[in-house]
C-alpha cells in the first residue's frame, strides 16, 4: 500500500472513530488532518532549499538582535551623555554611540539581505509546486477530471499558489523577525528595569487573548474566501468554454446573474476578512496607547522622584512603541498563514489524489503487438449504479474492423473505455494479445491503443505541431507523409502558411471535417495496433463525411479497429458489426449478413438509413 493510500486511510479511520460524536469534534479532527497534510507538502518544498532557509534564519536572528539592542543603547547613551555634561568622562558616551550606529547599520543590512534572498527561493519553491501540480494533474484519470472542474484546477494553479508565494516570500521572514523582536524586547526591558518589563508583559496578556480570537476567526474566513474564489473562477471558465451554447440559447443573462452571485459571495468573504483585520488593527493600536501611557505615567513618576534614570524611561517608551509593531506583523502573518494554509490544503488534496487506473507493480511487456482483443466475463458499473456491462464476452481477432451499433446507453462507449483502460472492469478480464491490460504499463498501452473521438481537440499552434502529437519528435517528412496518407495534405497546403498555419484555440481556424482529418493524421503517425473511433464522424456534414471516409479507409488498413457510429455509411467499411443492447451483444455478423436478417435490429436501422438518404435526394 502506498503512502498516499495510507494517508487517505488515516483520514477515513479518524473520521469513522468519531462519527457518533459532536459535529464540531468531527470538523476539528478533519481540519487537523488537513493541516498535517498541508505541512507535509510545505516541508517537502522547503527541504531542497534548507540551506537558503538557514541563511535567512541566521540573518534574521542576528539582524533582529541588533535591532532590539538599539533602544537600550539609546537609553544608556542618554544617561552617559548627561553624565558627561556633569563632568564624567566622554568615553562611555562615544562607545555607546558607536555601538548604536553599528547595531542600526547591521540590523538594516541583514534585514535587507533576508528580504532579498527570501523572494528568490520562494519563486523556486513556487516553480516546483506549479510543475508538480501540473504534472500530477495530467497523470490523474479521466474520472477525476470529469468530477473536478477545470476552473477549480485553474484556481489551484493561480490564486492558491500565489497565496503560498506571498506567504513564503514575506510572511515567514516577517513572522520570525517579529517574534524574535517581541521576545527580545521583553528580555531587554527586563534587564534594564524589571517593573517596566512587567508593565509590558501585562499588556501582552490581552494582546495574546485577542490574537487567539483573531487567528481562529481569520482561519475560517480565509477558507471561505478560497472556496468562493474557486467557485467564481469555475463559473467563469465554464461560461467561456461553453460560450457557443450560452449564445445559442441566449443564456447570457442567466450566466451573468450566476457569475454575479459568485463574485458577490467572493466580495462578501473578502470584506469579512478585511473587517476582521480592521478590528484587530484598532484593538492593537488602542492597547499600544494604553501600555505607552501607563509606562509614561509610572516611569515618569519614578524619574521625578529620582529612582529611575531618564535614559531608562526613554528606552522603555521606545520599547513600548516598538513592542506592538511586531504584534501587528504577527497578526498580518496569521492572515497570510490562513490564506496559505487554505491554499495548501486544496493543493495537497489534488496532489494526494491517485489515478484510479494504476500502472502494474510487475508489468508484462507486449512486445510487437498484433492487436487481438479478448473480453472475458467483464462486468462494469459506474459507482453504485446498475451495471452498464452485466457480463460481457467478446473476441476480436487481430486486424479486424469491428463496428459497434446500438442505442444510447447500450454500453458501446463503456466497452471502448475498458479496452483503452480509461477505467478498469469490476470483474472479469480484458486482454490484448493474451495479456491483461492491467498488466501493461500505461505508456505501452497508449502506444498500442489510440482513441479518436468526435471532439477532435486541437491545441493552439501549427497544424504540423498538432499532427506531431501522435509521435513526439517525428520528422517533418513523416508528418507530411501521414497527412498525405489520410487525405489531409491538400487542404493543409491550401491554408495561408500550409503546415505552419496556426490553427488557433481549439482548432477554431479549421472546419469540423478538417479537424477530424488532422486527428486522423495524428493517429496514423502514432501507428497503433488498435484504433478506436468513438463517433468520429457523427458531427460532420455529408461533404466533410465523404472527405473523412476516404482518410478513414486508409487509416484502418492493417489495424484492429473498433468503430462506434450511428451513421451506417461508416459502419459499411467494417468487417464485422456488433449490435449492443443493455450491455449485451444481441447481433454479431458482417454488415451484409445482418442486413439479410430482415427482422433484426441492424436490418431495421439500415432500412431507416436508406429511407433517410432517399428523402435527402
Amino acid at each position: 500500500m502506498s503512502q498516499k493510500t495510507d494517508r487517505r486511510q488515516e483520514v477515513a479511520d479518524s473520521v469513522r472513530g468519531i462519527q457518533g460524536e459532536d459535529a464540531d469534534k468531527l470538523s476539528r479532527a478533519q481540519n487537523k488532518i488537513l493541516q498535517r497534510r498541508s505541512m507535509r507538502l510545505l516541508g517537502s518544498l522547503l527541504y531542497p532549499e534548507r540551506w537558503k532557509v538557514a541563511e535567512v534564519a541566521a540573518a534574521t536572528l542576528i539582524g533582529t538582535s541588533a535591532a532590539v539592542a538599539v533602544p537600550a543603547l539609546v537609553g544608556l547613551g542618554v544617561d552617559a551623555g548627561f553624565g558627561a555634561l556633569g563632568g564624567k568622562p566622554w568615553t562611555p558616551f562615544v562607545v555607546i554611540a558607536l555601538a548604536t550606529l553599528v547595531c542600526a547599520v547591521l540590523a538594516g543590512l541583514l534585514e535587507g539581505h533576508a528580504k532579498a534572498v527570501t523572494p528568490r527561493f520562494a519563486q523556486a519553491l513556487v516553480l516546483e509546486l506549479r510543475r508538480r501540480l501540473f504534472a500530477h494533474s495530467q497523470r490523474l484519470s479521466i474520472s477525476f477530471h470529469e468530477s473536478y472542474t477545470s476552473g477549480r484546477l485553474i484556481s489551484r494553479q493561480t490564486s492558491d499558489i500565489e497565496a503560498i508565494r506571498e506567504f513564503i516570500a514575506a510572511g515567514i521572514t516577517q513572522f520570525v523577525s517579529s517574534l524574535l523582536f517581541l521576545i527580545g524586547t521583553v528580555v531587554a526591558l527586563m534587564l534594564l528595569d524589571v517593573p517596566s518589563g512587567f508593565i509590558l508583559l501585562a499588556g501582552l496578556v490581552p494582546t495574546a487573548l485577542f490574537g487567539w480570537w483573531f487567528v481562529t476567526e481569520s482561519r475560517n474566513r480565509f477558507r471561505k474566501v478560497r472556496g468562493a474564489s474557486a467557485s467564481m473562477i469555475a463559473t467563469f471558465v465554464e461560461s467561456m468554454v461553453g460560450i457557443r451554447a450560452v449564445q445559442a440559447f441566449r443564456a447570457e443573462e442567466s450566466r451573468t446573474t450566476e457569475f454575479g452571485e459568485k463574485a458577490e459571495e467572493y466580495r462578501v468573504s473578502n470584506a469579512r476578512v478585511i473587517f476582521t483585520f480592521g478590528v484587530a488593527n484598532t484593538v492593537i493600536v488602542a492597547l499600544a496607547a494604553i501600555v505607552s501611557a501607563t509606562l509614561m505615567y509610572v516611569d515618569g513618576s519614578r524619574v521625578l522622584s529620582g529612582t529611575l534614570p531618564v535614559g531608562v524611561l526613554l528606552a522603555a517608551v521606545l520599547y513600548a512603541r516598538q513592542f506592538f509593531d511586531p504584534v501587528t506583523d504577527i497578526m498580518m502573518f496569521a492572515n497570510q498563514l490562513q490564506g496559505a494554509t487554505s491554499a495548501l490544503e486544496k493543493i495537497s488534496g489534488v496532489l494526494e489524489e491517485e489515478p484510479t487506473v494504476m500502472d502494474p507493480v510487475t508489468p508484462i511487456p507486449l512486445g510487437m503487438a498484433r492487436g487481438s482483443i479478448d473480453v472475458e466475463g467483464v462486468t462494469f458499473a459506474y459507482g453504485t449504479n446498475k451495471p452498464v456491462l452485466p457480463h460481457l464476452d467478446l473476441a476480436i481477432p487481430a486486424g479486424q474492423v469491428v463496428a459497434l451499433v446500438g442505442e444510447t446507453g447500450a454500453g458501446k462507449t463503456t466497452l471502448v473505455k475498458l479496452i483503452a483502460r480509461v477505467v478498469d472492469p469490476d470483474a472479469g478480464a480484458l486482454r490484448i494479445d493474451g495479456t491483461d491490460v492491467r498488466d501493461i504499463t500505461d505508456a505501452e498501452l497508449r502506444r498500442t491503443v489510440v482513441m479518436v473521438t468526435q471532439d477532435s481537440f486541437l491545441f493552439s499552434g501549427t497544424v504540423a505541431a498538432n499532427i506531431e502529437l501522435g509521435r513526439t519528435g517525428a520528422s517533418r517528412q513523416d508528418i507530411e507523409a501521414a497527412a498525405i496518407t489520410v487525405g489531409a495534405d491538400t487542404f493543409i497546403r491550401s491554408l495561408p502558411d500550409g503546415y505552419d498555419t496556426d490553427v488557433r484555440s481549439r482548432g477554431g481556424r479549421l472546419s469540423a471535417g478538417q479537424r477530424q482529418l488532422v486527428s486522423f493524421a495524428r493517429a496514423f503517425l502514432a501507428d497503433p495496433q488498435v484504433l478506436i473511433l468513438d463517433e468520429a464522424t457523427s458531427s460532420l456534414d455529408l461533404p466533410s463525411e465523404r472527405l473523412v471516409q476516404r482518410g478513414l479507409q486508409t487509416l484502418l488498413k492493417g489495424r484492429t479497429a473498433i468503430i462506434i457510429a450511428h451513421r451506417l455509411s461508416t459502419v459499411a467499411i467494417a468487417d464485422r458489426v456488433l449490435v449492443m443492447e443493455h450491455g449485451r451483444i444481441i447481433e454479431d455478423g458482417t454488415p451484409d449478413e445482418l442486413i439479410a436478417l430482415e427482422s433484426g435490429n441492424f436490418a431495421s436501422l439500415h432500412s431507416q438509413w436508406e429511407t433517410s438518404l432517399g428523402e435527402r435526394r
